[in-house]
């Protein structure tokens, strides 16, 4: 679905687009590369798919940045698993969430192998354990527990848990363009995802990191899982965009999380064409990497 051209129009914050910044932001993305290909969470720390699929998705666009690229890619040649998705890190050899990221950065790099489609066929397997059987009776014993509906599949962070926003989202963004292409199951599960997250809104019209009411009490949104919940949702129809994106603006001039302003900026890229000038992210690869991703290109990747 394509975003409404109103969403692409700066709004009243003061804009600029700080080439230095970003170029200081990848400057350090390219110093931190560990001798394996990968980054860690923090310079010096072992690699991680996280944070290297965060950089490499910032460094995707850099011609400068070629060599670095290929070593990460070489990486997550050996961290790839028969059975789908990446493995976590050299030592913890499980599927990890972050597949969802190298699946958007396969797509950001025209790559379209066999380690690409079977993580998606992962991606498409994996649901919350909330809409397992024996959970949708206990759901049904006792809905007031936590309110949500139990039909609606999203994804968790760990396979066999419940499903979260965060992860949610972020496959979400990973399978946009296969179910608009038609791919078997994509777009059935992007909807569910969809209204899942639509579900799950909060009363004060954002989103919490897992769902909008536990014992009868109203959660209240948080300012990184809103911005990403609002990413994933792709210029859905149900969704106030003018209205959400200028409280997205507020969101971003208040917050003093690193992290929260990285996504909310991200939004902002992906919406309007424009982000404002960020704040030094110290040496936070994570958040370093999110400020430097050019989501506007990202999530119009084909």
């Amino acid at each position: 679905m394509r975003s409404p051209d109103r969403m692409r129009q700066a709004g009243s914050l003061d804009w600029h687009w700080m080439a230095q910044c970003a170029e200081s932001g990848l400057a350090l993305l390219r110093a931190a590369q560990n001798p394996d290909g990968g980054w860690g969470y923090f310079p010096g720390n072992a690699s991680w798919l996280e944070p290297t699929a965060y950089a490499l998705l910032a460094l995707s666009e850099e011609a400068e940045a070629r060599r670095g690229i290929d070593r990460g890619m070489r990486l997550l040649d050996r961290w790839v698993l028969s059975a789908g998705g990446w493995q976590a890190s050299e030592a913890v050899k499980g599927a990890h969430w972050a597949s969802s990221l190298v699946v958007t950065l396969h797509t950001a790099l025209g790559r379209h192998d066999e380690s690409t489609a079977r993580a998606v066929d992962w991606l498409l397997e994996t649901s919350g354990a909330e809409t397992r059987t024996v959970s949708r009776i206990a759901h049904w014993l006792s809905p007031r527990t936590v309110e949500f509906d139990a039909s609606l599949s999203g994804w968790p962070w760990q396979p066999g848990t419940s499903a979260w926003i965060e992860p949610t989202a972020h496959v979400l963004m990973a399978l946009r363009h296969l179910a608009r292409g038609g791919h078997p199951g994509a777009r059935e599960r992007v909807a569910a995802g969809q209204a899942m997250l639509l579900e799950r809104r909060c009363r004060d019209g954002g989103w919490n990191y897992g769902n909008r009411r536990v014992l009868g009490v109203d959660l209240p949104s948080h300012p990184e899982t809103t911005a990403l919940a609002l990413m994933a949702l792709d210029g859905h129809p149900e969704i106030r965009w003018g209205e959400m994106l200028d409280r997205v603006e507020r969101l971003y001039r208040e917050t003093r999380s690193p992290w929260a302003r990285a996504w909310l900026g991200a939004c902002l890229l992906q919406y309007r064409g424009v982000r404002p000038e960020s704040r030094p992210a110290g040496n936070d690869l994570l958040v370093t990497a999110v400020e430097a991703i050019r989501w506007d290109r990202i999530m119009g990747a084909a």
